[in-house]
């Protein structure tokens, strides 16, 4: 993962102690995802990875995630309110939990492409290039 990270500018630093639960930071940014927008989504993943990844900060810790929203446009109110209340989107993602386990995964990524003839399935982290020969062959088997 170190070596993919450096090919896009990214400097990994996984020498930290604490192993987290990402409960609420799933909840946190399924609620963005599908109250805002996957754009807000993707902000505030970003800073979250950056912060895990790079800066060894627990990615579901209170001001972790309230910065996460501030990152994503939210309010300071709104980020507050969101993240405060635990319970808040909480029975929506253990429920899409729920059905991913029932459907195998059980490590992420895990990326699904939904081709004309069959799903492509990528699990774990892979490079530019294996998705990219992942969409051709979706293409190819398309058309």
């Amino acid at each position: 993962m170190q070596e993919l990270g450096k090919e896009d500018g990214i400097e990994y630093d996984f020498g930290g102690d604490e192993v987290a639960n990402t409960l609420h930071a799933h909840r946190v940014s399924q609620f963005l995802q599908d109250k805002y927008s996957p754009e807000h989504a993707l902000a505030a993943l970003s800073f979250l990875y950056e912060q895990y990844f790079s800066q060894r900060e627990h990615p579901s810790s209170a001001s972790t995630l309230v910065t996460a929203c501030l990152a994503a446009g939210l309010s300071q109110h709104d980020a507050d309110a969101l993240v405060h209340d635990e319970g808040n989107y909480l029975r929506q993602m253990k429920a899409a939990i729920q059905e991913q386990a029932g459907n195998g995964v059980d490590s992420v990524p895990y990326v699904v492409f939904e081709g004309k003839r069959r799903k492509f399935t990528l699990v774990g982290a892979k490079s530019g290039e294996e998705y990219g020969k992942v969409l051709g062959q979706v293409v190819k088997e398309a058309g």
